[in-house]
């Protein structure tokens, strides 16, 4: 089975545009809570959409599913409404998947299933080395439909130079085979278009075959649309981006002899990113 793709944005043109050349899930991201603390300096994607947005995405795309992505939970204050509420208006407003990042304890996550309370999928963003700890606990638990690592804060957690040290340590394996053993369907990180990023795409998108893994984040690099402008060059991105992706899949979903192989490049590819890093 391909891996199912999800693409951030709150911008409907961009987003049927993925739709149309086969992106799974539109990924609308509403988490600011925190977020500039732990990533300053970092070049990562903060996107601050909203519920408005949430609509408006959920009423411009037919196939795809809508996934949002919350607030850790938290309490209402004179900045913000609770999670309670934040989560209410997300389904409300047509999240067909909602994502919690950031959570560290088993009280924050029953609190969310909670919350969701079976109106739509949950998406655990298992980011965190305390909830890594008690992972454990809460595969225990009833309502979660899925779990995605997500590795720039873990790798921050863990203070690793690169998210991807992850991948080639085995923290990544270790809890992907956990999630196996739960029957939960799960994925982790982003990708890039083929031959590119500091770890080529095609070595990541061959561990999550090796791994089972099931969904990817297509990365802002896959297709920086802060930077081009024109709708055709866009749309031919995500066109022959999309189908190089499928293409590769379809090789290495029955060459399981690049699994050996790759694990290694992997390993190696990382060691070389850490030493200009240094």
């Amino acid at each position: 089975m391909s891996l199912k793709l999800m693409y951030i944005t709150n911008r409907p043109e961009i987003a049927q545009i993925a739709e149309s050349a086969g992106v799974d899930r539109i990924f609308v991201d509403m988490e600011y809570i925190g977020k500039s603390d732990r990533q300053g300096g970092m070049d990562t994607v903060q996107s601050h959409h909203t519920l408005e947005d949430v609509n408006i995405i959920s009423k411009s795309i037919k196939k795809a599913d809508l996934l949002v992505r919350v607030n850790p939970i938290h309490e209402a204050t004179d900045q913000y409404t609770s999670s309670k509420e934040e989560i209410d208006g997300a389904i409300t407003n047509g999240a067909d998947i909602v994502m919690l990042p950031f959570f560290k304890t088993l009280n924050e996550v029953e609190k969310f299933i909670g919350y969701v309370n079976g109106r739509a999928k949950t998406m655990l963003l298992l980011e965190t080395p305390e909830a890594v700890e008690i992972i454990d606990d809460i595969l225990n638990l009833e309502g979660i439909d899925e779990i995605f690592i997500g590795l720039n804060d873990l790798s921050l957690g863990y203070g690793k130079k690169f998210m991807f040290e992850l991948l080639a340590d085995g923290t990544v394996e270790d809890l992907c085979y956990k999630f196996k053993k739960k029957g939960i369907p799960y994925g982790f990180g982003g990708i890039a278009a083929l031959g590119k990023g500091m770890l080529p795409a095609e070595k990541i998108i061959t561990e999550h075959y090796r791994l089972g893994s099931t969904c990817v984040i297509l990365s802002r690099s896959f297709c920086n649309v802060d930077k081009i402008k024109h709708m055709g060059e866009i749309s031919n991105l995500f066109v022959n981006g999309i189908q190089d992706i499928r293409n590769l899949e379809n090789q290495v979903s029955v060459h399981s002899k690049f699994f050996e192989n790759n694990i290694k490049d992997v390993k190696k590819g990382v060691d070389l990113v850490l030493e200009n890093i240094k």
